[in-house]
């Protein structure tokens, strides 16, 4: 990922915050070719020197089958709020862009023991079943029916070795120009549209 020092970010709240709202995401190795899949992620530490990301995958998954077998990083690749910078908001003459947050980790992996992955799965169910009408944990699951689809499901954890963290929200338009896209923004009818003008006006 192309990293101007304008654009670099070294706000690791910043990160928690991009991978906790897209925690949804890509996890890229490569074994004699590129091989990517979708996987649900979370952050678990507190300290940015401290931290690391956990996932699981099903084992028929073609990374889950050769993550095992590679030897060198793997990258996990989050893209936090983006939107569509129109020219003709400037006050001047200039190309259209867009705005965006990513947040890249390359990493080493580490195979997850069956008691990390119960946990790893408890958290995953904690977070996301709480919202439902009747949510459904593991502790109501049972046990042992858990520990029986543990069986198909291969835990991770990605040890970082290397963070990238991007906030490319027009830091290099002048107060006029980045005060016009923020206006922009907020009639827009994208809900985020609106989320990136408020992002904006944080680092303002």
């Amino acid at each position: 990922m192309l990293l101007p020092r304008l654009f670099k970010s070294d706000d690791f709240e910043l990160l928690k915050e991009i991978i906790e709202e897209n925690s949804f995401s890509n996890l890229i190795i490569y074994k004699d070719k590129i091989i990517s899949t979708k996987s649900m992620m979370l952050v678990n530490g507190i300290e940015k020197d401290d931290f690391f990301i956990e996932t699981h995958l099903n084992r028929a998954n073609p990374v889950a089958r050769n993550i095992k077998k590679i030897e060198q990083e793997v990258l996990c690749d989050f893209t936090g709020a983006h939107t569509y910078i129109s020219s003709s908001w400037y006050d001047h003459i200039n190309v259209s862009t867009w705005n965006y947050e990513a947040v890249q980790i390359y990493g080493n992996v580490e195979i997850m023991s069956d008691d990390e992955l119960y946990n790893h799965l408890k958290k995953l169910t904690d977070k996301y079943e709480p919202s439902q009408k009747c949510p459904m944990t593991v502790e109501k699951m049972g046990k042992e029916f858990v520990e029986k689809e543990m069986k198909g499901a291969l835990g991770i954890k990605i040890i970082p070795t290397e963070v990238k963290i991007k906030q490319k929200l027009s830091q290099n338009r002048d107060k006029n120009n980045f005060e016009r896209i923020i206006e922009n923004l907020e009639i827009s009818d994208y809900p985020m549209d609106k989320i990136m003008a408020q992002k904006m006006k944080k680092i303002n």
